[in-house]
């Protein structure tokens, strides 16, 4: 699933799973290039990117994901297809490929 809408007491949002598709995280100037595409849609657009590493002894993981925030009067469906539009273009543009290989001890 690329994206996903969540729903909090405090505030709403879209995630897009970026890195699971593109294999690396989205650039400045991509996020700058969907901010510009949400604007007419929200007005104020706020963007989280998140790098974040999980480790064990048995694996490694590494997410990579684009938050938006969304106002109380967001037209959600319309922000999920400009977020979808944006990052299919982004992901065919530079994917890079995912490596799974076990780690060294």
């Amino acid at each position: 699933m690329l994206t996903v809408v969540r729903h909090t007491n405090k505030a709403r949002e879209v995630r897009v799973n970026f890195g699971v598709f593109a294999g690396r995280s989205a650039t400045a100037a991509e996020i700058d290039a969907l901010a510009h595409a949400l604007l007419p849609e929200l007005g104020d657009v706020t963007i989280v990117t998140e790098d974040r590493r999980e480790l064990s002894d048995q694996s490694e993981t590494s997410l990579h994901q684009v938050r938006i925030e969304l106002p109380e009067d967001a037209d959600v469906e319309r922000v999920v297809k400009v977020t979808e539009d944006w990052a299919q273009a982004h992901i065919e543009d530079r994917h890079a490929e995912i490596v799974d290989e076990p780690m060294e001890a």
